[in-house]
C-alpha cells in the first residue's frame, strides 16, 4: 500500500499564493505520472496538472501560467505551486498516482 498525503492548503487572499505538497508513504519514482486534481461544492472533480517521471508536464487551461507542478523522487513527494490565486481556485486539491489518491487538503481563496 501507498498512502498519499496532501498538505499546504489554506485560506489566502486573491492573487495570493500556496504551495501544496503530496507526501507518499513509499517511493514513488515508478509511478509514471503523478496528478493534481481538485473538487469544489457541488462541481465534479477536475484535472488540473500532472508531471512524468521525466519531467513532461501538462495543465489545465484555467490554471496554465499559473500553477506550477514539479516532482521530487528522492523525496517522495510531488508538490503544486500556485500562483496568482483566483476565488475560483476555492476547491479541495487531491493528489493521485498510480492506484492510490490523497485524502485532499482545502484551498479557500477569499478577500
Amino acid at each position: 500500500q501507498v498512502q498519499l498525503v496532501e498538505s499546504g492548503g489554506g485560506l489566502v487572499q486573491p492573487g495570493g499564493s500556496l504551495r501544496l505538497s503530496c507526501a507518499a508513504s513509499r517511493d514513488i519514482f515508478w509511478i509514471n505520472r503523478m496528478t493534481w486534481y481538485r473538487q469544489a461544492p457541488g462541481k465534479e472533480r477536475e484535472f488540473i496538472a500532472t508531471i512524468s517521471t521525466w519531467g513532461g508536464t501538462d495543465y489545465a487551461d484555467s490554471v496554465k501560467g499559473r500553477f506550477i507542478i514539479s516532482r521530487d523522487n528522492a523525496k517522495n513527494t510531488v508538490y503544486l505551486q500556485m500562483n496568482s490565486l483566483k476565488a475560483e481556485d476555492t476547491a479541495v486539491y487531491y493528489c493521485h498516482g498510480g492506484a492510490y489518491w490523497g485524502q485532499g487538503t482545502q484551498v479557500t481563496v477569499s478577500s
